[in-house]
């Protein structure tokens, strides 16, 4: 079966992929300084980060981290 992460990854350049990968580990490690992050509006707990066009929407949980989608800015990415 085809993880979720890998089958968003799929439709991105290998060199996305990489950015995607090394913002993935600075969110895993906690490293938030040098990442474009926002709180979304009317939510508490759901936060994106940009890259250029990349964006990556993630929830903070009691447990750590759920990534939510990876995405290229579009009109409809935050909705």
């Amino acid at each position: 079966m085809v993880n979720k992460i890998d089958k968003a990854l799929s439709k991105f350049s290998n060199k996305e992929k990489a950015e995607f990968k090394k913002i993935l580990q600075k969110v895993k490690a906690g490293d938030f300084l040098a990442l474009d992050i926002k709180k979304l509006k009317n939510r508490q707990d759901i936060y994106r980060i940009r890259k250029g066009s990349m964006r990556i929407i993630f929830q903070k949980t009691d447990h750590g981290i759920k990534i939510l989608s990876f995405e290229r800015r579009l009109d409809n990415t935050y909705k």
